[in-house]
Protein backbone atom coordinates (compact mmCIF):
# COMPACT_ATOMS: atom_id res chain seq x y z
CA UNK A 1 0.00 0.00 0.00
CA UNK A 2 1.32 3.37 -1.04
CA UNK A 3 1.46 5.90 1.36
CA UNK A 4 -1.84 8.53 -0.66
CA UNK A 5 -3.02 5.02 -0.20
CA UNK A 6 -2.45 4.74 3.35
CA UNK A 7 -3.32 8.79 4.16
CA UNK A 8 -6.44 8.14 2.38
CA UNK A 9 -7.45 4.98 4.31
CA UNK A 10 -6.74 6.73 7.71
CA UNK A 11 -9.54 9.61 6.25
CA UNK A 12 -12.41 6.83 6.46
CA UNK A 13 -14.53 6.30 9.30
CA UNK A 14 -16.16 3.00 9.97
CA UNK A 15 -19.84 4.04 8.27
CA UNK A 16 -17.68 4.57 4.85
CA UNK A 17 -15.87 1.46 5.25
CA UNK A 18 -19.68 -0.73 5.56
CA UNK A 19 -21.10 1.52 2.60
CA UNK A 20 -18.13 0.28 0.49
CA UNK A 21 -18.70 -3.42 1.66
CA UNK A 22 -22.25 -3.35 0.64
CA UNK A 23 -20.91 -2.68 -2.54
CA UNK A 24 -18.58 -5.59 -2.06
CA UNK A 25 -21.10 -7.76 -3.50
CA UNK A 26 -22.16 -8.49 -6.73
CA UNK A 27 -24.18 -5.96 -8.64
CA UNK A 28 -25.11 -2.18 -8.84
CA UNK A 29 -26.93 -0.66 -6.55
CA UNK A 30 -28.49 2.93 -6.09
CA UNK A 31 -28.38 4.61 -2.69
CA UNK A 32 -31.97 3.81 -1.44
CA UNK A 33 -31.30 -0.05 -2.10
CA UNK A 34 -28.49 0.13 -0.28
CA UNK A 35 -29.95 1.85 2.50
CA UNK A 36 -32.76 -1.29 2.24
CA UNK A 37 -29.98 -3.88 2.68
CA UNK A 38 -28.26 -2.21 5.37
CA UNK A 39 -31.97 -2.09 7.58
CA UNK A 40 -31.81 -5.66 6.69
CA UNK A 41 -28.67 -6.64 7.66
CA UNK A 42 -26.08 -4.32 9.11
CA UNK A 43 -28.54 -3.28 11.77
CA UNK A 44 -28.84 -6.77 13.44
CA UNK A 45 -24.83 -6.75 14.58
CA UNK A 46 -23.95 -3.03 14.09
CA UNK A 47 -25.89 -0.39 13.09
CA UNK A 48 -27.74 1.03 9.84
CA UNK A 49 -26.65 4.13 8.71
CA UNK A 50 -29.25 6.58 8.01
CA UNK A 51 -30.05 7.35 4.09
CA UNK A 52 -28.14 10.62 4.65
CA UNK A 53 -24.86 9.35 5.79
CA UNK A 54 -24.88 6.63 2.53
CA UNK A 55 -24.94 9.15 0.15
CA UNK A 56 -22.73 11.59 2.06
CA UNK A 57 -19.82 8.39 2.15
CA UNK A 58 -21.18 7.39 -1.66
CA UNK A 59 -19.75 11.07 -2.77
CA UNK A 60 -16.52 10.71 -0.42
CA UNK A 61 -16.15 7.10 -1.94
CA UNK A 62 -16.19 8.35 -5.66
CA UNK A 63 -13.84 11.10 -4.41
CA UNK A 64 -11.27 8.32 -3.46
CA UNK A 65 -11.52 6.43 -6.46
CA UNK A 66 -13.06 3.49 -4.20
CA UNK A 67 -16.50 3.64 -5.95
CA UNK A 68 -17.65 4.83 -9.64
CA UNK A 69 -21.83 5.33 -10.10
CA UNK A 70 -23.41 5.82 -13.40
CA UNK A 71 -26.93 7.26 -13.78
CA UNK A 72 -29.90 4.85 -15.64
CA UNK A 73 -30.68 5.66 -19.06
CA UNK A 74 -34.15 7.22 -21.05
CA UNK A 75 -35.37 3.19 -20.47
CA UNK A 76 -36.46 4.09 -16.70
CA UNK A 77 -38.97 6.25 -15.90
CA UNK A 78 -37.01 7.66 -13.15
CA UNK A 79 -33.20 8.41 -13.90
CA UNK A 80 -31.61 6.34 -10.78
CA UNK A 81 -27.45 6.56 -9.90
CA UNK A 82 -26.29 3.13 -9.62
CA UNK A 83 -22.37 2.45 -7.94
CA UNK A 84 -20.17 -0.19 -7.84
CA UNK A 85 -17.13 -1.06 -6.09
CA UNK A 86 -13.96 -0.08 -8.13
CA UNK A 87 -10.81 -2.53 -8.34
CA UNK A 88 -8.96 0.33 -5.98
CA UNK A 89 -11.87 0.24 -3.89
CA UNK A 90 -12.00 -3.36 -3.43
CA UNK A 91 -7.91 -3.60 -2.74
CA UNK A 92 -8.69 -0.77 0.33
CA UNK A 93 -11.65 -2.85 1.33
CA UNK A 94 -9.48 -6.37 1.78
CA UNK A 95 -6.97 -4.67 3.49
CA UNK A 96 -9.15 -3.19 6.45
CA UNK A 97 -11.30 -5.67 7.10
CA UNK A 98 -7.84 -8.33 7.39
CA UNK A 99 -6.70 -5.55 10.00
CA UNK A 100 -8.02 -6.72 13.24
CA UNK A 101 -6.26 -3.78 14.91
CA UNK A 102 -8.96 -1.46 14.02
CA UNK A 103 -11.90 -3.97 14.86
CA UNK A 104 -11.66 -3.05 18.43
CA UNK A 105 -13.86 -4.13 21.36
CA UNK A 106 -17.62 -4.46 21.15
CA UNK A 107 -19.20 -1.24 22.16
CA UNK A 108 -22.73 -1.98 24.69
CA UNK A 109 -24.98 1.06 25.14
CA UNK A 110 -27.99 -0.58 26.76
CA UNK A 111 -30.52 2.18 27.18
CA UNK A 112 -33.20 -0.29 29.52
CA UNK A 113 -29.81 -1.27 32.10
CA UNK A 114 -28.66 2.34 32.27
CA UNK A 115 -32.56 2.82 33.46
CA UNK A 116 -32.57 0.02 35.67
CA UNK A 117 -29.45 1.32 37.52
CA UNK A 118 -31.45 4.45 38.04
CA UNK A 119 -34.17 2.17 39.22
CA UNK A 120 -33.88 4.10 42.99
CA UNK A 121 -35.74 6.98 41.23
CA UNK A 122 -38.47 4.88 39.34
CA UNK A 123 -41.81 2.73 40.60
CA UNK A 124 -40.83 -0.75 40.81
CA UNK A 125 -44.10 -1.85 38.42
CA UNK A 126 -42.92 0.92 35.55
CA UNK A 127 -39.68 -1.27 35.41
CA UNK A 128 -41.03 -4.35 35.56
CA UNK A 129 -43.02 -3.19 32.31
CA UNK A 130 -39.96 -1.71 30.78
CA UNK A 131 -38.47 -4.95 30.46
CA UNK A 132 -41.29 -6.65 29.62
CA UNK A 133 -41.95 -3.93 26.44
CA UNK A 134 -37.65 -4.55 25.69
CA UNK A 135 -38.85 -8.82 25.76
CA UNK A 136 -41.45 -7.98 23.19
CA UNK A 137 -39.37 -6.03 20.86
CA UNK A 138 -36.13 -8.48 21.10
CA UNK A 139 -38.31 -11.41 19.89
CA UNK A 140 -39.53 -8.86 17.07
CA UNK A 141 -36.34 -8.20 16.13
CA UNK A 142 -35.14 -12.31 16.35
CA UNK A 143 -38.26 -12.69 14.09
CA UNK A 144 -36.38 -10.24 11.30
CA UNK A 145 -33.18 -11.22 11.90
CA UNK A 146 -34.46 -15.39 11.11
CA UNK A 147 -36.75 -13.38 7.95
CA UNK A 148 -33.28 -12.05 6.49
CA UNK A 149 -31.50 -15.15 7.28
CA UNK A 150 -33.74 -17.16 5.17
CA UNK A 151 -33.78 -14.36 2.85
CA UNK A 152 -30.15 -14.82 2.38
CA UNK A 153 -29.98 -18.83 2.56
CA UNK A 154 -29.71 -19.85 -0.97
CA UNK A 155 -27.51 -16.64 -2.03
CA UNK A 156 -24.04 -17.97 -2.13
CA UNK A 157 -22.47 -14.68 -2.71
CA UNK A 158 -24.24 -14.26 1.02
CA UNK A 159 -22.59 -16.70 3.05
CA UNK A 160 -20.31 -14.59 5.01
CA UNK A 161 -23.49 -12.28 5.61
CA UNK A 162 -25.29 -15.04 6.76
CA UNK A 163 -22.63 -16.27 9.42
CA UNK A 164 -23.49 -12.83 10.43
CA UNK A 165 -26.72 -13.21 11.13
CA UNK A 166 -26.56 -16.22 12.37
CA UNK A 167 -24.50 -14.62 14.96
CA UNK A 168 -26.97 -12.13 15.62
CA UNK A 169 -29.65 -14.38 16.05
CA UNK A 170 -27.87 -16.33 19.06
CA UNK A 171 -27.23 -12.60 20.38
CA UNK A 172 -31.35 -12.45 20.54
CA UNK A 173 -31.48 -15.58 21.99
CA UNK A 174 -28.99 -14.52 24.58
CA UNK A 175 -30.44 -11.13 25.24
CA UNK A 176 -34.04 -12.73 26.05
CA UNK A 177 -32.42 -15.36 28.24
CA UNK A 178 -30.74 -11.89 29.95
CA UNK A 179 -33.91 -9.87 30.50
CA UNK A 180 -35.70 -12.56 31.30
CA UNK A 181 -33.28 -13.25 34.20
CA UNK A 182 -33.21 -9.41 34.78
CA UNK A 183 -37.32 -9.68 35.01
CA UNK A 184 -36.95 -12.41 37.85
CA UNK A 185 -34.34 -10.57 39.75
CA UNK A 186 -36.57 -7.36 39.77
CA UNK A 187 -39.86 -9.40 40.95
CA UNK A 188 -37.44 -10.52 43.89
CA UNK A 189 -36.61 -7.39 45.20
CA UNK A 190 -38.43 -5.93 48.33
CA UNK A 191 -41.76 -3.79 48.09
CA UNK A 192 -41.10 0.10 47.79
CA UNK A 193 -37.98 -0.58 46.15
CA UNK A 194 -33.86 -1.51 47.79
CA UNK A 195 -32.27 0.33 50.09
CA UNK A 196 -30.85 2.79 47.70
CA UNK A 197 -33.49 4.89 48.53
CA UNK A 198 -32.49 5.13 51.80
CA UNK A 199 -31.84 9.00 51.71
CA UNK A 200 -29.12 8.48 54.21
CA UNK A 201 -27.17 5.99 52.72
CA UNK A 202 -24.03 6.99 50.44
CA UNK A 203 -24.06 5.85 46.63
CA UNK A 204 -20.96 3.63 46.12
CA UNK A 205 -18.02 4.83 44.81
CA UNK A 206 -14.78 3.06 43.77
CA UNK A 207 -11.80 2.35 45.90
Amino acid sequence: MTSSQKAKKQELPPTAWAVLGLLSFPGERTGYELKKWADSSLRFFYWSPAISQIYAELRRLEELGYASSARSGPEEARAKRRYTITDAGREALAGWAADTAEAGPPVLKHGLLLRVWLGHLAEPERLRAMVGEHLERTREELAAVREAMEHAADVPEWAFPTLALRWSERQHLAELELAEALLADLSALPEGGTAGRQADRDAPTPG
